[in-house]
């Protein structure tokens, strides 16, 4: 017979956006939910039962944008993979943060690269995306691409769908589409080469947008004397000129914008010809492109990520949010480092979007590896009353299991069949995790990573 887990005595939330239990229980058979109901139950013979009073207890998180999980080429930019000992710390960031399953979106990555075969397999549930098509890799190239070989170049959609893989993307991204991996990377390097000088992530990006203007088409950038000025409160201007300058951020941030851009066309027409969801960098200077695919490929599973990327100024992220809705895009929205690191942006948009009802799904993305948990982001809903305790519940584990049924309709609702991923968390802090089960098994115990089933407590 398979072992019995019976959670008793708390809040339950069941991830469907709208159910919860004051004081409820649910029971797990194997790998299994096979009772989920109000009040308590009674325990079988032989059963692991935790009391949790006081706690609530959700679905598993699904976080479906991450980056650095997987041991292939790293970000839209095919850069060398993260050394292992790194992979295995943001993977132990996002379990003990509750998170159960995790879609890693660099996309360059191939099926065995997922695990390194040198180490035990991780708890976490991982899954990968594709978005091997000519231009995607071209881009990557443009910028970097010292993480690719010629396995991945011979890679395509149709194989990595063989492979297994059940989701496209992403589609674009920081380093390929002048966003914050530019600021955070690429230009600070660049400028440290010429200069010495290492460059603050917005430093860097207040000179990217004044180079380039806000959508990197010039439109909006800023007079000679206002850059000159930058370079001198940055005690950059004894070292470079204005032309300097310019040339330095052209160089660095524009070869590959224009094919990143043919890549997400390529990957709208691959999602609709696959019938499989695609993930693409969603940010000003790609909002009237995405909008247009949306149009283009209305049979195309888009998901604009990160919403409230800090390229919006607070109206527009909104204005694009809506648009994109009408035409049945899912807005998701990322941590990055908005909710409590704040080190290089702040939670203006989230908190817009969220209050206006337009976010879809919550993820973290990466944002230089300084992301904060879902959890926290979700406890910062709540606790503002942006949104009700089971929608914002619902934005990481139901919502994300409905829009990637491929790898995750199986769990992400607490209900009975579903698989038992299962998340105990401080009521009156939910970024505090006590336990959390995946497919069964507690990967959490305490507050601490465990492969083992506990004994009674």
């Amino acid at each position: 017979m398979a072992c019995e887990t019976l959670i008793l005595n708390g809040r339950v939330v069941t991830g469907d956006g709208s159910t919860v239990h004051t004081r409820g229980s649910v029971r797990v058979r194997g790998r299994t939910i096979v009772q989920v109901a109000e009040g308590q139950l009674a325990a079988a013979a032989g059963s692991l039962v935790i009391d949790a009073d006081g706690y609530t207890i959700i679905p598993g998180i699904i976080n479906a944008h991450a980056h650095g999980c997987v041991h292939g080429p790293s970000m839209p930019s095919g850069s060398k993979p993260f050394r292992s000992s790194d992979v295995d710390y943001f993977r132990n960031r996002h379990l003990l943060s509750g998170t159960s399953t995790l879609l890693n979106v660099c996309g360059l990555a191939l099926a065995d690269e997922i695990d390194d075969v040198t180490r035990n397999n991780h708890p976490l549930d991982i899954h990968i995306t594709s978005a091997h098509t000519p231009s995607n890799l071209r881009a990557a190239l443009a910028i970097d691409g010292a993480g690719l070989r010629d396995r991945h170049h011979a890679a395509t959609i149709e194989t990595m769908i063989s492979a297994g893989v059940r989701a496209l993307g992403e589609a674009g991204g920081g380093q390929t589409l002048g966003g914050g991996a530019q600021d955070y990377r690429f230009i600070p390097d660049a400028i440290f080469a010429l200069t010495g000088i290492r460059l603050s992530p917005k430093w860097a990006r207040s000179l990217k947008e004044a180079v380039l203007g806000r959508t990197l088409d010039g439109k909006d950038a800023a007079p000679t004397e206002l850059i000159e000025a930058l370079l001198a409160e940055c005690g950059l201007l004894s070292i470079m000129s204005v032309q300097d300058l310019v040339e330095l951020i052209t160089k660095t941030v524009m070869p590959p914008v224009a094919l990143s851009l043919r890549g997400l066309d390529e990957i709208a027409a691959a999602s609709a010809h696959y019938g499989l969801p695609g993930i693409f960098h969603h940010a000003l200077p790609t909002a009237r492109t995405l909008l247009n695919l949306a149009v283009r490929y209305p049979s195309a599973r888009i998901v604009a990520a990160h919403a409230n990327h800090p390229s919006f100024r607070p109206d527009e992220c909104v204005a694009s949010a809506r648009e994109l809705k009408k035409r049945g895009v899912v807005i998701d929205v990322s941590t990055l480092d908005c909710i409590t690191t704040r080190w290089r942006n702040d939670a203006t948009n989230i908190d817009l979007l969220v209050r206006e009802g337009l976010v879809d799904t919550l993820s973290t993305d990466f944002a230089g590896g300084d992301w904060d948990s879902i959890l926290a982001a979700i406890n910062r809903m709540v606790q503002r009353e942006q949104t009700t305790l089971p929608c914002a519940i619902a934005l990481a584990t139901g919502n994300v299991a409905r829009i990637f049924p491929e790898f995750a309709g199986d769990r992400g609702i607490l209900a009975p069949g579903k698989r038992a991923d299962v998340a105990i968390v401080e009521s009156h802090n939910l970024a505090r995790v006590r336990h959390l089960m995946i497919n069964g098994r507690f990967a959490v115990w305490n507050g601490a990573r465990s492969d083992k089933i506990p004994k009674n407590p």
